[in-house]
């Protein structure tokens, strides 16, 4: 996800939460999990489906991202394009 596509946005959250979300910090993860949760639930009620197709998405990327496969090029494509555009035809409707 691009920088320029996002905005700020505060919430009230319990301090339990807080104290968590702030150890998620430290591992640079907060604001992805509170993105990723937000997503989830305006995107639609289920979670599970919203949760799937993150992952293939996420695992989408990882191989279109990947340096090796990124070395092999079939029909002028890289590997890692091909494969990653096949894994994405899993994503659930």
């Amino acid at each position: 996800m691009e920088r320029k596509n996002l905005v700020p946005y505060s919430v009230y959250l319990p301090v339990e939460y807080h104290e968590r979300l702030k150890r998620a910090a430290k591992d640079r993860k907060a604001s992805t999990i509170v993105r990723d949760a937000v997503k989830m639930m305006l995107d639609g009620n289920n979670v599970y489906m919203a949760a799937y197709n993150k992952g293939v998405t996420e695992a989408a990327n990882i191989i279109r991202d990947c340096k090796e496969a990124k070395m092999v090029v079939v029909n002028r494509r890289d590997l890692g394009v091909i494969l990653s555009d096949k894994i994405n035809l899993l994503l659930a409707k």
